[in-house]
């Protein structure tokens, strides 16, 4: 990209056209003729989702569990995420907002900051954690094992994965159109084969488990697996035709889809003695797929991670009111490389633990809040006038972490303590805080004992 006197345009790769408007809406309502159908929002969803910790989580709590008790843990944890997410992607649709501008009006203006850095900061996270996943592998596949390599490596396949959301939605979809149909049939491919090593699904139910893990936390660790991003996946179903696109998109992709990948990682753990436990690439390399395996680990961690890019840049924009994401991605993805090269991938399993207690309740908030104040349509942004902090959002997300922490035994990962509340923490987490946010709302601001935002009578409605 050069200046008109043929230097170069440092301020265009940066920030895009400043003549034109940022093509991802990070600060707007995306606008009726920027929609997509079920096909396109379903790709790019299922390729946030399919990813190799996933895989690897799958396979650990089989480990722990036993493969039938997994099942069970498996199909509540995702009914759990599922309906969670599609919820949401249906509440995005309507308004056409990301997750962090749907957080405006359920914790005002000041208080969506904390939405930003929540989920900015865990997917900035997510995005060191994941990219050694790919960049080792490459590394021992092409025989390049020096330390120097592999974190040259790192370096590399953290631009690539920068690249497509560089580019955003646009980028990302024609990625998913080639990655989503691929991995698809070699998990396929995957598991039939390790069901006949394993001598049929006799030989898989069979397994059992070390019994160090209690079905609550089993779930806690199936719904964190993808909470952080599936709160987020209004960041993408925003651009959904209407409400209902977007819901079984969010469906296809966090039920069905995570289901499909968890599965696959708690079926190559069960048959094959490869470390980590469930990894895709490794499974496949002992399947005599090598090849094919480190193709489909490229393609499985390049659309998780370009979509943690996308969504921490859609953060940050918000967080510094800027209406453009570009900046965000390069900032973000520069973070996360320095983070993969400072060997932030050792914490995946603990980091799903904090996630599956820190993020489902200001889902769930966003959830209520939606349903209770804005069934009849989203007043757009421009003609509301927000307060600072809406206190009853405020309030509901405190009880509802609190009620997770003490589900869980657990303020921060690998810190344990008796659970006084039985139960799933990501799941009583979330119904905490929407019923304090319910009952704050009625108690506190329909008596104006609080303040909440102003809307006026003429306010136009999305």
């Amino acid at each position: 990209m050069a200046t008109p006197d043929g230097g170069f345009d440092w301020r265009r790769i940066v920030f895009g056209d400043e003549n034109l408007p940022d093509p991802d809406y990070p600060l707007d309502h995306v606008p009726e003729d920027e929609r997509k159908g079920l096909i396109s929002l379903s790709a790019v969803l299922l390729g946030l989702v399919f990813f190799a910790g996933t895989m690897w989580a799958g396979a650990e709590v089989s480990a722990a569990m036993g493969f039938q008790e997994m099942l069970t843990a498996m199909v509540v944890g995702h009914l759990i995420l599922g309906g969670y997410v599609a919820l949401l992607c249906g509440i995005s649709a309507n308004a056409g907002l990301t997750t962090v501008l749907l957080a405006r009006y359920s914790f005002g203006r000041v208080g969506a900051k904390w939405a930003d850095f929540l989920l900015g900061g865990t997917q900035i996270g997510w995005f060191g954690v994941t990219i050694p996943m790919v960049a080792i592998p490459t590394a021992t596949y092409l025989g390049l094992e020096n330390a120097a390599l592999v974190s040259a490596l790192v370096l590399i396949w953290g631009l690539l994965h920068m690249s497509t959301a560089y580019f955003g939605y646009d980028g990302m979809e024609k990625l998913s159109y080639v990655a989503v149909p691929f991995l698809v049939i070699v998990g396929l491919l995957s598991i039939g084969l390790a069901v006949g090593d394993a001598g049929g699904t006799d030989g898989i139910l069979s397994q059992t488990g070390g019994g160090e893990m209690s079905f609550g936390l089993a779930v806690t660790i199936v719904v964190g697996t993808f909470i952080s991003a599936g709160t987020q996946a209004p960041n993408w179903a925003r651009f959904a035709i209407n409400s209902r696109v977007a819901f079984w998109a969010g469906l296809i992709a966090f039920l069905v889809g995570n289901s499909f990948l968890f599965l696959s990682g708690a079926v190559g753990g069960a048959v094959y003695d490869v470390t980590p436990s469930g990894d895709l690439y490794e499974v496949l390399v002992a399947q005599g797929l090598a090849s094919v395996g480190l193709i489909a680990l490229i393609l499985n961690i390049w659309t998780t991670n370009d979509n943690a890019a996308y969504a921490f840049s859609v953060a940050g924009a918000e967080a510094f009111d800027f209406d453009r994401k570009r900046p965000f991605v390069i900032a973000g993805c520069t973070t996360g490389i320095l983070l993969a090269l400072a060997g932030a991938d050792g914490l995946l399993l603990p980091w799903l633990e904090l996630l599956g207690q820190y993020i489902p309740p200001l889902g769930a908030i966003i959830i209520a809040d939606f349903l209770l104040c804005w069934r009849e349509g989203v007043p757009r942004m421009d003609d509301i006038e927000f307060t600072s902090v809406r206190w009853t959002g405020v309030l509901a997300y405190v009880a509802g972490c609190l009620v997770a922490i003490l589900t869980a035994g657990s303020v921060l990962p690998g810190v344990t303590a008796p659970a006084p509340i039985p139960g799933m923490a990501a799941l009583n987490g979330m119904i905490a805080a929407a019923a304090v946010h319910i009952v704050g709302y009625y108690v506190l601001e329909e008596t104006g004992l609080l303040p909440s935002h102003r809307i006026p009578e003429t306010a136009d409605r999305v």
